[in-house]
């Protein structure tokens, strides 16, 4: 085998990453809840390992504003192409979802949709409203796209009263371009400033990074002290796994030891909350993180 061939095969998938799938009636029900109302989530449509886990405890990440993405990201397994029209009607409809399954905490995320003016964050602020409206005491995250860098955008969605606003730097600096299409470290650092500096600061503000595309640990540690200057308190660190043989390639698992080290570095540098490991994701469990 030639040293090229060795550099684009994607990595063996080790046994820590590997866990039974196991559902039971609350897996069911939280299914049944989110189709009968024509919605997506994240867990289906990006193929999170954890999914079943999340649904069967009854919870969820609904995916509003369709499910076609605006950029074709290298890391991503959600369709990219041109999304066609707007749901007015999705708000509802998240409410009755979220009714239906009972929940006490629900996160909310999107596709990038830059073909709307605003980046759908009136959509966003609609849903929030309604399923706050509809499940009084219910807390609500968002885990939103950039909206291209523009305050009015981003504060059209704090001004609904989320109680988590969360962004994902997704990885380091240097792999930023190759990685994310349309996005740029600085943009997404930006805009989670200003959700930082957003109003009295009750509104607690998180990100992610992917480990195993490539990174240097030295790069690593850069870019959790960036997170943690740009008024960042919550943080998620898991494993990248490829969708896909398309998307780019894993380089390398890291262990299960050198998720807890970066656990550990990150509180030294001050971080309330972190979930570091190799299936954690951005929503994963994320009612756990509010208790810090």
């Amino acid at each position: 085998m030639s040293t090229t061939e060795e550099a684009v095969r994607p990595a063996r998938i080790p046994e820590w990453m590997r866990r039974p799938i196991q559902t039971d009636k609350e897996y069911s029900e939280t299914h049944n809840a989110l189709k009968k109302n024509g919605l997506h989530t994240v867990c289906e449509d990006a193929k999170c390992p954890n999914r079943h886990e999340c649904w069967n405890h009854g919870t969820a990440t609904v995916m509003i504003l369709g499910n076609i993405c605006t950029r074709d990201c290298r890391f991503c397994s959600i369709a990219f192409g041109k999304p066609e029209g707007l749901d007015l009607d999705e708000p509802r409809r998240v409410a009755d979802a979220v009714e239906k399954m009972k929940l006490k905490h629900v996160v909310i995320t999107s596709v990038t949709r830059d073909d709307l003016l605003d980046g759908g964050a009136e959509i966003f602020a609609q849903t929030i409203t309604a399923v706050k409206e509809r499940v009084p005491g219910l807390t609500v995250e968002v885990l939103t796209p950039d909206f291209w860098g523009r305050k009015e955008s981003l504060y059209k969605v704090l001004d609904a009263g989320p109680i988590v606003f969360n962004h994902n730097v997704e990885t380091v600096k240097r792999l930023q371009r190759s990685i994310r299409s349309g996005a740029t470290y600085e943009r997404s650092l930006k805009i989670l400033k200003m959700a930082s500096e957003y109003g009295d600061g009750s509104i607690r503000v998180k990100t992610g990074i992917m480990l195993g595309l490539g990174e240097t640990n030295e790069e690593v540690m850069e870019c959790l002290q960036d997170i943690y200057d740009h008024g960042i308190r919550l943080l998620t660190i898991g494993q990248y796994m490829a969708p896909t043989r398309d998307h780019a390639h894993t380089k390398r698992f890291v262990t299960p030891k050198e998720f807890v080290d970066f656990e550990d570095a990150a509180y030294e540098i001050g971080f309330d909350a972190v979930a570091s490991g190799p299936l954690v994701r951005s929503s994963y469990r994320a009612d756990k993180m509010l208790k810090a």
